[in-house]
């Protein structure tokens, strides 16, 4: 296990290395320039000159990134260029914007699909089998952003129950801030039910053809048993790879749900900082993302055994 995990480590830094790289040169051919975007098109030469020189744009690409590696390696980001502070910090901020979100929604939906996925299993092909089948469908085929924009039509504007736009920081009031994230995290779970459904439903399908499934109902067991015992712990082995996946994606990738709600999330500080040629602020962001996909796919492979025997982490 420890050779494992030392190995899987090691190969974090060339992944991470590949995606500062990528991250590096593609916003250098972005078109647009950050000095410009500051100082608008009426500045003159010699302020854009020395705008540049102040920011390290006038040096060379190979010059720039070996400088940006070496900050990284000592665990600093830079700093933004359009308002000056720490790029790490502003990640950090963002960050427990969109984690809370994305935990707490996730797991709801986990809680919520693999009994529906596995109740369906359990009786294919009828009525209720098609149901949830339907509906799972339904959900997943739903864009995220036109079903909030529903739910804040509906909960927002028509109702008034919760609010529309804004944020209020947890350390300000958390009443409060939890009531601006109700709506973004009902949207994800709604989604989230879809997709976790049917790979739940797909994967018990699966184990309830097995022979040592056929073997304990003809030793006498009860329905119940035979499915929260020897169906739920196999079939859920792959759908706890899925939710891993769906993790790593969700914590940096929901810029869409954080924009139509107006939250101060981590894909919102992603875009903005596209828009704004914010070299630092993007590579960061994009570095932290990465980073965070490697750590919750090494966390699932690590704890896959325990749900499914037959591998091992060696």
């Amino acid at each position: 296990m420890l050779g494992y995990l030392a190995r899987r480590v090691a190969m974090m830094v060339p992944t991470l290395l590949l995606v500062g790289a990528t991250v590096f040169v593609l916003m250098r051919l972005v078109p647009g320039d950050p000095v410009l975007v500051m100082l608008g098109d009426t500045a003159g030469d010699a302020e854009i000159a020395d705008l540049r020189a102040a920011l390290g744009l006038d040096r060379p690409l190979p010059v720039q990134f070996a400088l940006w590696l070496a900050r990284v390696a000592r665990g600093d980001l830079g700093a933004s260029i359009t308002n000056g502070q720490p790029v790490l910090g502003l990640i950090l901020e963002r960050f427990q914007v969109s984690a809370a979100i994305v935990l707490v929604a996730v797991a709801a939906a986990a809680l919520i699909a693999v009994p529906l996925g596995l109740l369906a299993a359990w009786r294919q092909g009828s009525a209720a089998d098609l149901a949830i089948v339907a509906g799972a469908t339904a959900l997943v085929s739903v864009p995220s952003f036109w079903l909030g924009l529903l739910l804040l039509l509906l909960f927002g504007l028509k109702l008034g129950w919760l609010p529309v736009v804004g944020f209020v920081p947890f350390s300000e009031n958390f009443a409060a801030a939890l009531s601006f994230l109700i709506l973004p995290i009902v949207t994800l779970i709604m989604i989230e039910i879809g997709v976790l459904t049917r790979m739940s439903r797909a994967a018990a399908i699966e184990v309830l053809r097995l022979d040592y499934v056929t073997h304990a109902r003809a030793k006498g067991l009860p329905e119940s048993r035979v499915l929260l015992r020897h169906v739920l712990p196999n079939a859920f082995a792959p759908t706890w790879t899925l939710i891993g996946l769906t993790l790593g994606n969700l914590l940096g990738g929901i810029a869409v749900l954080e924009t139509v709600f107006t939250l101060p999330g981590l894909g919102r500080l992603l875009v903005d900082g596209i828009f704004a040629r914010d070299y630092p602020v993007v590579q960061g962001c994009l570095l932290f993302i990465a980073l965070i996909y490697v750590l919750v796919n090494l966390v699932v492979d690590l704890m896959y055994p325990l749900f499914d025997p037959r591998v091992t982490a060696e």
